[in-house]
């Protein structure tokens, strides 16, 4: 893994917890010394060299921000091994024709991975998007380690912005939704803490019926609202608010 920021340093977390690999096995690439001693401490081998973990990876995960990406790639290009390794590029709005033509003979197979901060407790939700010369096999192996961390969805490019705010901006939405009822159950009564449990463990139950139930959304709401009822008071005040419409608004920005 070159790059151990936030995103970096939650997927390294993840491949941890997995086991699919031993700790001494995962490498961890980054400029700040401080950001390795806290993976030293997991047993995972670090370095700030990032040719010398490039060259000895047979999946390098570039994992930085997206105007880093070419640098760099550039700087690992002569230590890559185009026939005996996977190359995976986590950084949002990076295109594949640009890693190819930064890298030309020297790209090995290529795929384009978006998880989100969930792959540290193996809930993220990741696209993946096989891209140059990346068999089949090549494509399981990587389904199969994001697989391990969450759920995963192969895409083309083209959607990949579309899933990029959809599931990685998307965490934050929801987190925002839970600061949002949280506060209010504050005014409704609740000590701050009782109130986030309540909504936490709120969200988890709705999970865990449209899972179970298969359901739509609006069907399994249907289950809980009656006539007259409180339930359907509060969902058309919110509606009113612009609940539905400022969601899709914030998802399309993201998008764009």
């Amino acid at each position: 893994m070159i790059g151990a920021g936030a995103m970096g340093g939650a997927t390294v977390e993840g491949l941890v917890r997995t086991g699919l690999y031993k700790n001494e096995d995962i490498c961890v690439s980054d400029p700040s010394q401080a950001v390795l001693d806290k993976f030293v401490k997991l047993g995972v081998s670090v370095t700030t060299d990032n040719g010398a973990a490039a060259a000895d990876g047979d999946v390098v995960m570039v994992c930085v921000k997206p105007w880093l990406v070419e640098r760099v790639l550039m700087g690992i290009k002569d230590d890559l091994r185009p026939e005996k390794q996977i190359l995976v590029v986590i950084a949002a709005g990076v295109k594949a024709a640009s890693i190819q033509e930064w890298l030309g003979e020297q790209c090995p197979p290529l795929f384009l991975v978006i998880p989100n901060i969930a792959i540290a407790e193996l809930a993220s939700m990741t696209f993946i998007v096989p891209a140059a010369a990346a068999t089949e096999q090549q494509t399981e192996q990587v389904v199969k380690i994001f697989g391990a961390m969450g759920e995963t969805i192969i895409t083309d490019e083209a959607h990949l912005a579309a899933g990029t705010t959809l599931a990685s901006c998307g965490i934050a939405y929801a987190m925002r939704y839970v600061r949002a009822a949280s506060e209010g159950g504050v005014e409704l009564g609740f000590k701050a803490d009782d109130a986030k449990r309540i909504v936490m463990q709120t969200m988890k139950g709705a999970v865990a019926v449209l899972e179970a139930s298969g359901l739509h959304p609006e069907a399994a709401i249907d289950l809980v609202t009656t006539p007259g009822g409180v339930t359907i008071k509060g969902l058309n005040e919110m509606e009113h608010a612009g609940f539905t419409s400022a969601v899709i608004r914030g998802l399309k920005a993201g998008a764009k």
